[in-house]
């Protein structure tokens, strides 16, 4: 927590995504931390420990989203984790996201509106 607000950690190679989640989250109260890469995203959760993490699973790497949760978990992350992806309802409905310790997955495009409902409710907002 930042000043009393809950600090937001948004991991995505795309600006554009980046800027989104920026605009959503600071609206409604909260602060973004954010990376463009895995590894940047590993620099600044140790530097800011976040309250949330939302990462995308296909980022310069194909599997660079999912390296960065377990990395996450390995260092014992308590923060919920959500992963953002583009490639489909399928993708949430057949993985396996548990085995991940992910609270849950954000479909691209994000709706603004079920973003924050899901995080108001695991953070306890």
């Amino acid at each position: 927590m930042a000043d009393g607000q809950r600090v937001i950690l948004c991991i995505d190679d795309d600006p554009d995504i980046r800027l989104f989640m920026r605009t959503v989250l600071e609206a409604n109260g909260y602060v973004m931390a954010e990376a463009a890469t895995a590894e940047e995203g590993l620099r600044v959760y140790r530097e800011t420990s976040p309250d949330a993490v939302i990462v995308d699973l296909m980022m310069e790497e194909v599997d660079a989203g999912t390296s960065f949760v377990k990395e996450l978990r390995a260092m014992g992350n308590k923060a919920p984790v959500f992963m953002l992806s583009a490639v489909g309802d399928d993708l949430a409905m057949e993985a396996d996201y548990s085995s991940l310790g992910l609270a849950g997955v954000f479909q691209k495009p994000v709706n603004p509106d079920h973003l924050l409902t899901v995080l108001n409710t695991k953070l306890g907002d």
